[in-house]
């Protein structure tokens, strides 16, 4: 039966109703999905069978196709099929494998997949006519493209990859500072008994040292091998990570185009009927970037999905000049919205979520 929802329906779509859009027409793929890229409210997106590398980064603004900006910015294109070097500093732009059909209600948003940002993989997703990244307006009508640049590691990508994911809303459900204080009342969202929940969960960074280790994060070496995007737990550790060690006053000055894994000081969760995405702190705070990727399932950190609460892992990036973070500085902060009904399987729980009850942690790609 075809979705429909009620004027005051308003919430994400959860991986069922996922299912029944690909099932109407409304995503388009052109090869059948795969096991598990329909993830608890959001569904993975794949790399089509060419990349083009192209002289800058983009939009294609209005009454221009994407399509339309490569055949004009294109320097050369690059098979995919059988796997291919994404080097650093350069911008590609993938067809991707899945296009839309949305109905008149219905809106995305994209954001890359944790494991891309935290390889430091600058993703982004963009449609047709569109004047923003990683937003697809509603009734969207067209096919998707992800950019791609690597910033610190090259990397090895093929058709098929899954660099980014795509979350489908109807309506506008995100919390209040109301709605978020009674969530955190019932569900206790941060392990914090101050918790500043005003305008979403405020996220602080750890800097007194996480682990049996002791770590407060992990700071990228340069020049180093190249990483596979499919190959799961397949480098060591110290022949791409400089693990860092906590000062005395637990501070810690960040370089200069650097980029480094942190972890928040905060345990968070995300309950059943709820997703959640990190945003900015402070738009106005232009010295650093925090977290590439910001997408939270249900689940995530949830008790009855095998989670204690987790930590946000934080993927940072100074900008021009160096920048002093303190211990416990607000990073960022984890706004929540409601589902439009909950999933079948939330994060952690069946489906092989690599982050759950998290602490310090690289990407999935490193043996631990």
């Amino acid at each position: 039966m075809p979705l429909a929802f009620a004027a005051d329906q308003k919430g994400i779509l959860p991986d069922h109703m996922i299912e029944a859009l690909a099932e109407q027409g409304a995503i388009l793929p052109a090869y059948d999905f795969v096991p598990d890229q329909v993830q608890p409210a959001s569904l993975d997106l794949r790399l089509g069978e060419v990349a083009y590398r192209v002289r800058a980064s983009f939009l294609p603004g209005p009454r221009t196709t994407v399509a339309e900006r490569i055949d004009g910015l294109k320097l050369h294109e690059i098979a995919l099929g059988d796997g291919a070097v994404l080097e650093t500093g350069c911008v590609y732009i993938v067809p991707l494998i899945e296009s839309l059909a949305l109905p008149d209600t219905v809106a995305a948003a994209a954001n890359p997949k944790s494991s891309t940002g935290r390889l430091d993989v600058f993703t982004r997703v963009i449609a047709d006519e569109t004047q923003g990244f990683d937003r697809i307006r509603k009734g969207y009508h067209g096919p998707l493209y992800a950019e791609i640049s690597p910033r610190t590691f090259p990397v090895l990508a093929r058709e098929g990859s899954r660099l980014s994911q795509i979350r489908f809303r109807h309506g506008n459900a995100l919390l209040d500072p109301e709605g978020l204080r009674a969530l955190h009342e019932r569900e206790r969202l941060v392990d914090d008994d101050e918790a500043d929940v005003s305008e979403g969960i405020a996220v602080s960074v750890d800097l007194s040292g996480l682990g049996p280790d002791g770590f407060v994060g992990y700071r990228a070496k340069r020049h180093t091998g190249l990483i596979d995007i499919e190959r799961r737990g397949g480098y060591d550790v110290a022949d791409f990570w400089e693990p860092m060690r906590p000062r005395k006053d637990h501070s810690l000055v960040l370089d200069p185009d650097e980029f480094y894994i942190l972890a928040s000081k905060e345990a968070v969760q995300v309950p059943p009927d709820y997703a959640a995405e990190m945003v900015p702190f402070d738009p106005l705070v232009g010295e650093f970037r925090v977290h590439y990727a910001g997408f939270f399932d249900p689940g995530f950190g949830y008790a009855g999905a095998g989670g204690r609460g987790a930590r946000a892992v934080l993927e940072v990036r100074s900008r021009e000049v160096p920048f002093i973070l303190e211990h416990g500085q607000i990073v960022g902060r984890l706004v929540y919205e409601r589902m439009l009904e909950r999933p079948t399987s939330l994060y952690g729980e069946r489906i092989g979520s690599n982050y759950q009850a998290q602490g310090l942690k690289l990407s999935k790609h490193f043996r631990t």
